[in-house]
């Protein structure tokens, strides 16, 4: 059995519905346990992370960056980056922030490079802007809040929540896109796996 990790940090509760969304994903995957920590959660339990197939990483983007919270955790893991205890780990990550842009993609670039630290393999989005409408890309208006990867990342999912209070923001097609991407990142942990063994 594979086990996919995700990590993340959530002050108002937008990105702990975008990280249960991914997890849920991960999950889907025939064969895929699927664990979902907090930042602080995942300090405390650091070396639990040794044992993971893969893990994803998400937060807020605050002020065009990573939260502190989720820098807090990346920190606490030197330890793992002198081990080398990551390296070859299937790798992704998310965010979201109060608008279309938050300079979000500052975010999952500094993730990303997180992860190369470590060693270990990104997985992107795989999909293109409103993939689930791709009409509404001939609009002025663009893609509505029901579009899949509405806001076009093809790094990982990026969620816009603007000043709506969560379970409403993200949503739908943002919440639908991180599941869908929890998915894939667990299948090609699955494949990765395969392929090793």
């Amino acid at each position: 059995m594979a086990k996919v990790y995700v990590v993340y940090h959530s002050t108002y509760g937008h990105t702990k519905l975008q990280a249960e969304a991914v997890a849920r994903g991960a999950g889907l995957a025939e064969g895929v346990e699927s664990v979902l920590f907090t930042a602080a959660e995942a300090i405390e339990r650091l070396d639990d992370l040794d044992s993971a197939d893969a893990i994803i990483f998400g937060t807020a983007t605050y002020m065009g960056n990573i939260s502190a919270e989720l820098k807090r955790f990346m920190e606490a893991s030197v330890k793992k980056w002198f081990a080398q205890a990551w390296k070859d780990k299937i790798a992704g990550g998310f965010t979201n922030s109060s608008s279309f842009s938050g300079d979000k993609l500052n975010t999952l670039q500094g993730i990303m490079t997180f992860a190369m630290q470590h060693g270990m393999i990104w997985v992107g989005n795989a999909m293109f802007p409103a993939a689930n409408d791709m009409d509404s890309m001939n609009s002025t208006e663009g893609p509505g809040p029901d579009a899949h990867n509405r806001l076009g990342s093809f790094i990982g999912p990026m969620a816009a929540s603007f000043q709506v209070n969560p379970p409403d923001a993200p949503p739908k097609g943002d919440i639908e896109t991180a599941e869908l991407y929890g998915k894939r990142v667990a299948e090609i942990t699955l494949h990765f796996i395969k392929g090793r063994e």
